[in-house]
């Protein structure tokens, strides 16, 4: 019994742990997954280094995207940080 109450503060602090920063980082990383899986031709998106690009076509690993009317490029699908809503 003396062994239980020692340990119980252990698990309740793992247990806060997992509520407060696992689970919710878990579930953003389903929602990024999904979001990336979802992208199509046309869409905007924002990359990890802050631009704002065009997709232009949805690979298996890779994405090309248009930075401008004349330039394409190739990068990963990790790379996308989020879509981007134009906002009035």
């Amino acid at each position: 019994m003396e062994i239980i109450s020692q340990l119980l503060p252990f698990v309740f602090l793992i247990a806060i742990m997992y509520f407060v920063i696992i689970r919710p980082q878990q579930k953003e990383m389903k929602e990024k997954e999904e979001m990336i899986a979802s992208l199509k031709k046309g869409d905007k998106v924002v990359t990890n280094g802050g631009f704002i690009v065009i997709v232009h076509k949805v690979e298996e690993k890779f994405l090309s995207v248009k930075m401008n009317d004349d330039t394409v490029v190739k990068i990963t699908k990790e790379s996308i940080a989020r879509k981007y809503e134009d906002e009035v």
